[in-house]
């Protein structure tokens, strides 16, 4: 005799799944597809709107630096033959033509960031979604664990596709053939399945997702010291050892050999199909290596709030450090051999409307790019704002607010924290800029490169205090609106001298006022004033954010 109760299970069990309204109704693989991809839409579209800004400005950018076949001829034996210009963009294989200039510069930075893209979206939608423990709830329900990572890796898939689509469309729409940009883009591509599927693998080995991206950043930084090898050495068959060396030797515009792909196609599905195995087989929430559930109690970087901050952000902090400090090293090191090359005429020009004077001096070619470092630190603070609101929607900060901690004294420790650390970072890289520039032989002033690094803080801080400020009134979109500030401000003062834009509208950016020492004076009164608005800011934001509610992801 069968029960109510059987009988309702029976019934229940025969019922139809519903299907989410976001996955158009393809049911739970479209559902978690869906949810993977909204996820990643602020990420993808950032990455996308980088992805086809850089492949427009570069072909558009060589045909005016460099209209005549002598000037190119010039720029192809000065930057062509400078093995500190290979160590950032590679191998150039045709300089003389706007496409072979594009595929060297847009393949040689977009593909790091394709990379860099591939492999967090991975670790995003798969051990991300362990640690949250939303994937032991989805494969709760009648989701297969194929299913739910066959899913996930859809939509990392689709990001992809998005980012070839950009960088196609960037390509086009700065004049370059649509069959030549189509592969040039693919070759992009490419390298973001490869990570992508290394980001997959990792999610299935590490135990936590903090050790997944250590694990992908580890074999990325890897694969970018092989192909720095590869083509600054003699040792050029390296270049065959590490995806950015197969896009490489893609070689769009000049010499095309697309039966390459088959290498990082094979590497990424090959990567893919092991992680998928594991998967199958692992436990939900654990990795192949092994996990320590106990270590002896660390007491260290406790005593406060902040101090816990420091200690959370610590290994960011290192990162940003190592990072803003091998750059500021390399660019010092080269800082005289681009004095001594042939820049063209009209480069030079354009970049006297940016106000940066020359470059043909050590001292010149620091303070423009030391712009670009004023840049890093800012986003470095807005970064940290970021942080913040990530410990809000993870729910530490309530249970830190429920011990006798005031508001106040939280949100003013992080702005102390980014505010120092900020500081640090800057005179590290002007001190690192200056031991790059003596390792070389230029004469350049320690005093003032100091004072290079520490002219990024004004704009930096008041980057900070702005993202504060939004982080205490609309805090669930005040780091995209921060990111979005910086970016925006600085694409703007940019590119606006170039298009002849009137000097009152560059001026609205804050990256305009700022002297590019050491080839120019600290302007003293523009810091002034922007320290001004980023404490006025930040005093906002502490008031503020005492009065609203705290509120989760």
């Amino acid at each position: 005799m069968t029960t109510p109760a059987v009988m309702s299970s029976s019934v229940a069990s025969n019922l139809p799944l519903p299907r989410s309204k976001t996955s158009g109704g393809l049911g739970p693989a479209g559902a978690i597809a869906g949810r993977a991809s909204a996820d990643a839409r602020a990420r993808t579209v950032a990455f996308g709107f980088l992805f086809a800004a850089v492949a427009y400005i570069q072909p558009v950018a060589y045909r005016r630096a460099y209209p005549t076949i002598s000037s190119r001829l010039a720029f192809a034996h000065s930057f062509g033959e400078n093995k500190a210009i290979r160590l950032f963009y590679g191998q150039p294989y045709n300089l003389l033509t706007v496409g072979g200039y594009s595929a060297w510069r847009v393949g040689g930075t977009l593909t790091i960031f394709a990379a860099v893209w591939g492999l967090l979206g991975s670790v995003r939608a798969l051990r991300a979604e362990e640690d949250a423990g939303r994937a032991e709830l989805v494969l709760a329900a009648a989701v297969g664990r194929r299913t739910a990572y066959l899913s996930a890796m859809t939509a990392v898939g689709a990001g992809a596709v998005i980012l070839l689509l950009a960088a196609f469309v960037g390509l086009v729409a700065g004049g370059l053939p649509a069959g030549g940009s189509a592969y040039l883009a693919l070759a992009v591509a490419s390298v973001a399945a490869v990570f992508a599927g290394a980001g997959a693998l990792t999610s299935q080995l590490a135990p936590t997702r903090r050790i997944a991206t250590e694990l992908g950043v580890a074999a990325l930084a890897l694969s970018f010291l092989l192909r720095v090898v590869a083509d600054t050495s003699t040792h050029s068959w390296l270049r065959w050892a590490t995806p950015l060396g197969w896009a490489e030797e893609l070689r769009p515009f000049a010499d095309p050999r697309p039966v390459v792909l088959v290498l990082p196609l094979a590497a990424g599905a090959t990567l893919f199909a092991i992680a998928m195995r594991i998967a199958a087989t692992r436990d939900v929430g654990s990795g192949l290596l092994a996990a320590h559930d106990s270590a002896p109690p660390r007491l260290r970087l406790l005593s406060s709030p902040t101090a816990q901050a420091l200690r959370n952000e610590r290994a960011s902090l290192i990162a940003w450090g190592c990072g803003t400090g091998a750059f500021a090293f390399i660019i010092g090191a080269i800082a005289k051999s681009i004095s001594s090359a042939g820049i063209s005429t009209s480069v030079r020009r354009e970049i006297k409307k940016l106000g940066s004077g020359s470059i043909l001096t050590p001292s010149g070619y620091l303070g423009f790019t030391f712009l670009f470092f004023v840049l890093a630190i800012s986003l470095f603070a807005v970064s940290q704002i970021g942080a913040a609101r990530n410990e809000e929607a993870g729910e530490q900060l309530e249970t830190l607010l429920a011990l006798p901690v005031s508001r106040r004294r939280w949100l003013a420790g992080r702005l102390a924290l980014a505010t120092a650390a900020a500081t640090v970072l800057s005179l590290a890289t002007g001190a690192l800029a200056w031991a790059g520039a003596a390792s070389a032989g230029a004469r350049v002033s320690l005093p003032r490169m100091l004072e290079a690094g520490a002219n990024c803080l004004p704009v930096a801080l008041l980057f900070l205090g702005i993202a504060a400020l939004c982080y205490a009134l609309v805090p669930r979109a005040a780091t995209g609106m921060a990111y979005g500030f910086v970016s925006v401000a600085f694409l703007w003062q940019l590119f606006a001298a170039l298009l002849g834009a009137p000097h009152w509208l560059v001026a609205v950016s804050p990256f305009e006022h700022v002297g590019l020492v050491p080839a120019q004076p600290f302007q003293a009164d523009a810091a002034v004033t922007m320290l001004a608005i980023a404490a006025t800011s930040a005093l906002t934001a502490l008031g503020a954010f005492q009065r609203r509610d705290i509120l989760g992801a």
